[in-house]
């Protein structure tokens, strides 16, 4: 990939005419469309009988985008395996939690552990690396598509007989799985690895450390399926490799990307939940270090399917969306689809061009990021994203947790996104980081929503404590053990110990009447919480009069090294509980010397870029309601090279401004 933005588009060229696909090629250059995914469903086009294989259609394709100036992301097709791999071999097939067996249709409808779905997978994969590699324009590769969007953890035979293997390597002997899981309790015990069972129809609930490690299990295979994959290309291809994956699929983002080159994601958000587009993009800047992300698909204008459809985007937000994202990190921004579907479940999806071949609602919002993404390319490319100062941790492992046990309902992406809405609304440069990610260079950390923490990452946690740093543990932080089982030496652990507390209770506190007073704000306490007697810590905010615990502590603090340890056992609820986030937030991250941050008005961001001897600020008005931040001192406009005072400067609706200091 060279010094560039892509502003790309999935198309499915397989599906129309020569005539038509003639069409699309002049249309994308119209529009400034740069690189085009394509092959990510066509297997049964490259190989419509098994062993015939013949990829001349796709070798043509890409020459033709080549000769129009397009670049090519191909993609290996292997989440829809063609009739003759499924038809009379129900074994083949995923099976989901209810023992149902997945019929033909739809996508993702095998076993990507069977051994001859990979086989299969391995065989169609080399011949697409071996004729589409060394060909001129194609930059990079998909794997498959969406692991796990529409399936989680299969039941079928073949991962029966891995899920006892992994089990085996992971514990060595029966006796270990026994006591680690507790499964003396209501006659689990196991005498042999297979008689361990998967988490299938059951009269209520499953064992915890059952569930949890099955989900896990599913996790890391999912993971080798993609190293795969990703070897088989490399013997014929240097350029890199990624899968468009999502926090909201059944996966661990961590483990996929690990042996991948470049991370990217597929985002659906629509326009009045910016937070859950900008989380994605402060996380995946971290799942690869130093290497820019993709947004492989978002739509022009609206999702839909067959069965739903999602608000369309307003005039000018698809423009905000690109900006911010290049901002941010991203090398490439593109859509789904191209051309509209004409059949399948995806008939309605938003699409640049209709399946007639006329301009979309949203087209005029690509033709916008194009002008946009030309005017701030030379800046871009230039310059590197800002390290934050504020870290915040994100683990799907902990999504794991989370699904095993959450409580009353709770979703593990939502309880992030509004966490991390907090932090944007402070008008700090965040980072998300993955749960293994180095913790170097960071000020204030906050460990939300992960049940189980390791020994590894306290210890990175304390360095930064150490060093001066504030780490904030909590909500939900800490209660269980890496077998989601409950601690038996103290509450939260090792975690008691570290924050020089005593966790007295933990219990509910929805309902409960219970309120926190910390920071001048009293609010309602919510989610499953902790309430702590200090030891050698501070009481910072405690339980007023009413509810179960009053005058204990939910929020405590320690000094530890140069830095600080922060408890926060509860959730402060409403708006009240809105307003005390804040100003614990703003407290930390004035002790712990936050600099990279502004006082950008809530719905507008500033995403700070460094090059060689200079600094920017993009700043993007997300929420179409305009905004304001103001300058620490005064810049030019690279785009117009017109001189910037220093002092508020104003944002309208969906409008961005580049500053070079």
């Amino acid at each position: 990939m060279g010094k560039k933005l892509y502003h790309g588009a999935a198309w499915y060229p397989e599906l129309w005419e020569e005539n038509v696909l003639k069409q699309d090629i002049a249309f994308m250059q119209q529009a400034g469309i740069n690189v085009a995914r394509i092959g990510e469903f066509a297997w049964s086009n490259m190989e419509p009988h098994e062993g015939q294989i013949d990829l001349s259609f796709f070798v043509k394709i890409i020459g033709w985008l080549h000769e129009a100036g397009i670049d090519t992301v191909m993609c290996t097709p292997t989440p829809t395996p063609p009739i003759w791999f499924t038809h009379g071999h129900p074994e083949r097939m995923y099976v989901n939690e209810q023992l149902q067996v997945m019929g033909h249709g739809s996508r993702q409808h095998a076993c990507t552990n069977h051994p001859y779905f990979r086989e299969k997978a391995a065989i169609i994969t080399e011949h697409i690396a071996r004729a589409i590699g060394p060909l001129p324009g194609v930059i990079g590769w998909q794997l498959d598509n969406e692991f796990k969007a529409h399936v989680a953890e299969c039941m079928c035979d073949t991962c029966l007989t891995q899920w006892h293997e992994w089990l085996q390597e992971r514990y060595g002997t029966i006796e270990q799985l026994n006591d680690a899981w507790g499964t003396q309790i209501w006659s689990e015990y196991y005498h042999c690895f297979e008689q361990v069972p998967q988490p299938g129809p059951a009269p209520f609930l499953h064992n915890s450390s059952l569930k949890t490690n099955y989900q896990l299990f599913s996790m890391e295979k999912i993971a080798q399926f993609a190293d795969e994959q990703a070897n088989i290309i490399r013997k014929y291809s240097d350029a890199p490799i990624t899968h468009n994956s999502s926090v909201a699929f059944s996966v661990d983002n961590e483990r996929l990307f690990r042996n991948l080159d470049f991370a990217s994601f597929d985002t659906y958000a629509t326009f009045d939940n910016v937070p859950g587009y900008l989380i994605n993009n402060d996380l995946w800047r971290n799942f690869k270090r130093g290497r820019d992300y993709w947004i492989m698909e978002t739509s022009p204008s609206y999702a839909a399917s067959l069965e739903s459809y999602a608000k369309p985007h307003p005039n000018g937000y698809l423009k905000a969306e690109a900006v911010a994202a290049y901002a941010l990190g991203a090398e490439g921004f593109c859509y789904w689809l191209w051309r509209q579907q004409r059949a399948g479940c995806e008939q309605p999806h938003g699409s640049v061009i209709s399946a007639w071949g006329k301009p979309t609602v949203g087209y005029n919002s690509v033709l916008e990021v194009e002008q946009a993404r030309l005017a701030i390319e030379p800046t871009i490319v230039s310059t590197r994203p800002v390290q934050a100062e504020v870290a915040l941790t994100y683990s799907d492992r902990a999504k794991a947790f989370l699904r095993t046990e959450p409580h009353q309902k709770l979703n593990h992406r939502g309880l992030m996104t509004d966490f991390y809405a907090q932090l944007l609304d402070s008008g700090l440069h965040r980072d998300v980081v993955p749960e293994g990610a180095p913790l170097d260079g960071y000020k204030l950390l906050f460990t939300p929503f992960l049940p189980y923490v390791s020994a590894e990452y306290t210890e990175q946690a304390l360095q930064l404590v150490e060093r001066g740093g504030v780490w904030v543990i909590g909500p939900l932080t800490g209660g269980r053990t890496v077998e989601h089982t409950v601690h038996t030496d103290s509450a939260l652990g090792a975690l008691d110990r570290l924050a020089g507390v005593e966790t007295l209770y933990t219990f509910p506190m929805d309902g409960s009447g219970s309120v926190g007073s910390a920071f001048g704000v009293d609010a309602p306490l919510s989610l499953w919480s902790a309430v702590f007697a200090p030891q050698d810590a501070s009481a910072v905010g405690v339980v007023a009069e009413g509810g179960l615990t009053p005058g204990l502590a939910f929020i405590t603090e320690k000094q530890h090294g140069k830095g600080k340890i922060v408890m926060l056992g509860s959730m402060p609820a409403g708006e009240e509980g809105q307003l005390l986030l804040n100003r614990l937030i703003v407290r930390y991250a004035e002790e712990a010397d936050v600099t990279i941050r502004s006082d950008v008005t809530k719905g507008t961001i500033v995403a700070p870029r460094r090059g060689d001897d200079h600094e920017v600020w993009v700043v993007v008005n997300m929420d179409g309601a305009g905004g304001s931040v103001t300058l620490p001192r005064a810049g030019i406009d690279p785009t117009t090279q017109e001189p910037v005072p220093a002092g508020k400067l104003e944002i309208g609706r969906y409008e961005h401004k580049v500053i070079r200091f």
